[in-house]
């Protein structure tokens, strides 16, 4: 149910800063560290003498050492030195190509010479001086899918949200879906609204005022594999909504990475970029507090949404049209996963009986 040939966030640099950090990622088992002059390096978390994690080592002279009888192991997987034994017929780990860009280190899970940078999301707000970024990581217990659902149609802001982002409003404004190529975008705008409580926040945060009408968006896009970014915002109304000046409105994109762990678990980086006030460290923290409070309340309702699924197999779900964005979402995720199925399929060879010649 994964697609492996693809980038996925696979942790924060300051994750394995000091230590080897052990995450399975679709499914396999992968330890990352600080290899030959600081560059990432991602093995199977496996040591091939008597398969302790390697990730509960450590790292000297640019390889990782397992913490159990002292293997040595190289960045490529292959088994350096182990003390006072002879390994030179050790067979290699699966080594994975890593990427450090954006601020993340990315993972490709499937075989390392078919990974593409280029294939890398555009992330126009990354390392960008008018832009800022705050955010988090969480561990969720349900198909990462679901969590795509949740991302997709933002309906459910009015209840599992009403003290933050939600209000009634977002129930009357129908969303509109399109799909272009593994590209879906859910849209819904709301106009002359009151803003809830986060975006009043934020626009105090811009020297706005807050008790005045405003016209509201949420711009929901799907990247394959499982990366969700959500452009977000409010303008005092009458400006242009979307496309108002700098200087009446608040917008920022809500970002995304959705990490598959296993098939009921996933890894959730998530976080906010914007593009005013960028400077301004105190509302940085503010907004990723505001944030990590929403997204809690995310937690428990999908995790628990997970539970219902699995104690009910035999039960099917209900579509409506606010679901479209995650059933396009869907669409795509299995028709890359068809295309990599049938890409690993090998031709049969035709074998024939031996043949004696007298």
């Amino acid at each position: 149910m994964f697609i492996k040939n693809a980038w996925y966030v696979a942790c924060r640099p300051e994750e394995i800063q000091d230590k080897p950090l052990g995450r399975t990622i679709c499914g396999e088992k992968i330890v990352f560290y600080r290899g030959k002059e600081n560059k990432v390096a991602a093995v199977e978390d496996f040591c091939p003498h008597r398969g302790a994690p390697l990730s509960l080592g450590y790292v000297e002279d640019g390889n990782l050492v397992c913490g159990y009888h002292g293997l040595v192991m190289g960045c490529e997987g292959k088994t350096v030195a182990m003390p006072a034994q002879r390994v030179n017929s050790f067979p290699c780990n699966k080594a994975y190509a890593v990427v450090e860009k954006f601020g993340f280190i990315w993972v490709w899970p499937d075989d390392k010479d078919q990974a593409d940078e280029s294939k890398l999301p555009e992330l126009e707000w990354a390392d960008h001086p008018e832009w800022s970024y705050g955010g988090g990581l969480f561990h969720i217990h349900c198909d990462y899918r679901l969590m795509i659902d949740n991302l997709m149609d933002l309906t459910h802001e009015t209840y599992v949200h009403s003290s933050s982002i939600g209000q009634k409003e977002i129930d009357e404004s129908l969303p509109i879906t399109k799909v272009e190529g593994d590209h879906v975008i859910t849209e819904r705008y709301m106009d002359n609204v009151i803003a809830p409580p986060f975006w009043q926040m934020a626009l105090r945060g811009n020297k706005l005022a807050d008790d005045i009408p405003v016209d509201r968006w949420q711009r929901c896009h799907f990247f394959a594999p499982s990366n969700v970014h959500i452009e977000v915002g409010v303008a005092h109304a009458g400006h242009g909504g979307y496309d108002a000046p700098k200087d009446k409105k608040v917008s920022s994109i809500v970002v995304d990475f959705i990490t598959p762990e296993t098939e009921t678990s996933h890894w959730y980086f998530w976080g906010m970029a914007r593009n005013f006030q960028p400077e301004n460290t105190e509302l940085t923290d503010q907004i990723r507090e505001g944030q990590g409070k929403i997204f809690t309340e995310d937690l428990e309702m999908l995790e628990q949404q997970q539970q219902n699924i699995l104690n009910n197999p035999q039960r099917k779900l209900l579509m409506l049209n606010i679901d479209a964005g995650g059933v396009q979402s869907r669409k795509i995720i299995e028709r890359l996963l068809n295309e990599e199925r049938q890409a690993a399929v090998k031709p049969e060879v035709t074998k024939f009986p031996n043949i004696h010649v007298i």
